[in-house]
């Protein structure tokens, strides 16, 4: 199974996927103006790229190449201390060898990011099963093999002031994406923890002002909660179309991964995990778009108000 973490890409049920897109879009045409709690998530999709890494087996691995420049950007905006929980609590009895070997290359990894973090982050390396378990399960991380022997665990938890993230059970099945979902778990982190700032005004220009006209000829008659609600619907409507066309495309791009988790080269793996978080990151952002000029449209429509007073 796969690193679990509170986002993250990968083969999921497509199914599972529109309810989560669904139960979404309320929150997104009511909270446009507060869409900058996600932009470090989408910042970092445009700004990541993967370095060199094979799949399960591989002399290569998340430890053994230098940071991407996404990773080294995050690195760059910790403000304050943050600690790397790094548990590896593996019974010899109940684990492969393949999977220790795993959790040696998690380990240089994240000695990577200690080195480059220049004392921002502290890496503590839990490896005793006896002593360890219980602050596992305290921070958030999932145990495995229990029903073989002891319950062990292999993960990391973020912490700093306050705040928390997980990566519950890491998997070398999805080694290639580590990097990107620990640093985008340490981007939330430093998101949760730096202090809240005041949403932007969107800018408003001729062309959204003469938009917002066209959309509403009767504007003198409109209010402005009618007329900002009237711009929200039609919002939503674009947003479900958008789910419905970049879902699809989604949906192929995990077919592929899948088709070559299955029986792919190296090359080929990584090619489909790349084409699909570039799938995964174009929906964020059209959805992010159609926020924006919605956001803009509203306040568009503020200031023909109260010119109009």
């Amino acid at each position: 199974m796969r690193q679990t973490t509170a986002s993250q890409p990968g083969v999921s049920n497509q199914a599972a996927r529109h309810e989560r897109g669904n139960s979404r879009l309320p929150a997104l045409a009511l909270g446009f103006f507060l869409l900058g709690i996600a932009a470090s998530a989408i910042w970092f999709y445009r700004a990541s790229h993967h370095r060199s890494a094979t799949a399960t087996g591989s002399s290569e691995g998340v430890g053994t190449g230098p940071l991407s420049e996404g990773t080294l950007a995050v690195l760059k905006r910790l403000g304050s201390p943050v600690e790397l929980r790094f548990y590896s609590l593996l019974d010899p009895a109940t684990t492969s060898d393949s999977l220790r070997a795993f959790s040696g290359r998690v380990e240089q990894l994240l000695s990577l990011y200690q080195q480059a973090a220049k004392g921002q982050l502290k890496v503590t390396r839990f490896t005793s099963l006896a002593d360890s378990s219980q602050a596992a399960v305290g921070d958030g991380l999932r145990a495995f093999n229990a029903d073989k022997g002891d319950a062990c665990f292999l993960g990391i938890a973020l912490v700093s002031t306050g705040h928390k993230e997980a990566l519950a059970q890491l998997s070398a099945d999805w080694e290639s994406a580590l990097e990107s979902d620990l640093s985008r778990a340490l981007a939330r982190l430093i998101d949760a923890s730096a202090p809240a700032r005041p949403a932007a005004t969107p800018r408003v220009d001729a062309a959204t002002i003469d938009e917002v006209k066209r959309k509403m000829p009767n504007l003198e008659t409109v209010s402005l909660e009618d007329g900002a609600q009237l711009l929200r619907d039609a919002a939503v409507s674009d947003m479900k179309a958008t789910l419905a066309d970049t879902d699809a495309k989604i949906k192929e791009a995990e077919q592929r991964l899948t088709q070559a988790q299955t029986g792919g080269s190296d090359a080929d793996k990584q090619a489909a995990l790349k084409n699909l978080q570039q799938a995964q990151a174009a929906q964020t952002e059209k959805l992010k778009q159609i926020a924006d000029r919605t956001a803009a449209q509203v306040e568009a429509l503020k200031k023909l108000k109260s010119e109009a007073k």
